[in-house]
């Protein structure tokens, strides 16, 4: 902290990262227009200028990043700071579970109201939509790999509270095993999710002949777990740093918000799995055709 100031705020040095990550995604989102669509005159296929745009992202996480733990380090993250950090933090939270919600509400509404595209005049969307799931769905058995996953981010809850305490307890080596496991445990859910993506993919569960107007379902289906997994991939990257950052001596019983943030955001992914585990697997995703 700079000599002679005399209040419990941290006025931030002049940082190029907000303008470099604002390009950046920029860049990623135009790439993946062009990715998918063809733009500039690129043809559709083009990936590069996706790939150059996350490329500037993740470097200017890193460089963000970076410069946040040298500051916390060098003493700027005063207690008033601190507040100001988890405000921060419990809004971006905030911020996300409404994010869900969006994908919840559309699910729901096809869940609940289906039948009011039967009054549709085209024959095949009322025979497709006469059922929920849609007629030629099939669905992904609840109690299958969806039930391991669970169980995975289960676990992995405890294990990140285990680390937690351990470190405010000053049980370094404690701390390290917690935090590893719960890394281990991430890796496991999201490979698992993958496996069961490519297994939907492959068998056509929800894109074949019979299911003619209602690939509604998947995109639902898609757009909730796979941000869901995506959410995943985040905190296991968020959790590594933390266990690197604690290898490496960083870390206090009294100051240590990198991680409890870090663990904040891992309870939010496990309690919004249990909301698309009960509901989409279970509750409005069985029928007698589900496969696992």
């Amino acid at each position: 902290m700079a000599q002679g100031v005399k209040h419990d705020y941290h006025l931030v040095n002049p940082s190029p990262w907000p303008l470099v990550a604002s390009i950046s995604a920029t860049v990623m989102a135009l790439g993946g227009v062009t990715w998918m669509k063809g733009l500039f005159g690129m043809p559709k296929g083009t990936s590069i200028l996706f790939f150059a745009g996350l490329a500037g992202v993740l470097y200017t996480m890193f460089g963000w990043w970076r410069d946040v733990i040298k500051e916390a380090n060098e003493g700027d993250h005063t207690p008033v700071v601190s507040i100001g950090l988890r405000y921060g933090m419990i809004l971006f939270i905030a911020s996300e579970v409404m994010f869900f919600v969006a994908w919840f509400w559309i699910f729901f509404e096809m869940a609940l109201f289906h039948h009011h595209r039967t009054l549709s005049s085209i024959e095949e969307v009322r025979s497709a939509w006469a059922t929920w799931p849609p007629h030629g769905v099939e669905t992904v058995a609840a109690w299958h790999l969806p039930l391991v996953n669970t169980l995975t981010l289960l676990l992995s809850g405890t294990t990140v509270t285990w680390a937690h305490h351990a470190l405010q307890q000053g049980d370094r080596n404690g701390a390290k095993w917690g935090l590893l496991l719960t890394v281990l445990l991430g890796v496991m859910f999201t490979s698992i999710q993958a496996y069961e993506y490519r297994h939907i993919l492959e068998h056509k569960y929800f894109f074949n002949t019979e299911a003619v107007n209602s690939g509604l379902y998947g995109s639902a289906f898609f757009m909730a777990t796979g941000f869901h997994g995506f959410h995943v991939l985040i905190g296991t990257i968020f959790l590594t740093i933390c266990l690197l950052r604690l290898l490496s001596g960083g870390f206090t019983p009294t100051k240590h918000f990198g991680f409890e943030a870090a663990a904040w955001y891992w309870h939010f992914v496990d309690v919004v799995w249990l909301f698309l585990f009960a509901f989409i697997y279970v509750i409005f995703g069985t029928h007698a055709g589900g496969h696992g």
